[in-house]
């Protein structure tokens, strides 16, 4: 598969996934900072998505990331970790 449809695949995965209920850990490809949210929106064209961390409680918009659904116990303990929980 060619690269310039590597980012929408990944983005329309991610999207199509959003509405399921489900769990996730969002990186931006160059960055070390792992986000986790409930919920991941398209934001504009291409490709980016835009997310409420729920660590920070920011929201986030990255141009291009990594998406990988975690469990609700993953994301409970990321979460609580960071919130001094």
């Amino acid at each position: 598969m060619p690269f310039e449809w590597k980012l929408p695949c990944a983005t329309v995965l991610a999207l199509s996934l959003s509405g399921c209920g489900n769990y996730y850990m969002v990186r931006a490809p160059a960055g070390h900072t792992d986000y986790y949210t409930t919920e991941i929106d398209a934001a504009g064209m291409g490709g980016a998505i835009k997310f409420k961390d729920a660590r920070s409680g920011a929201v986030v918009t990255l141009q291009s990331s990594e998406v990988k659904e975690i469990s609700k116990d993953e994301f409970a303990k990321a979460t609580a970790v960071a919130n001094g929980k």
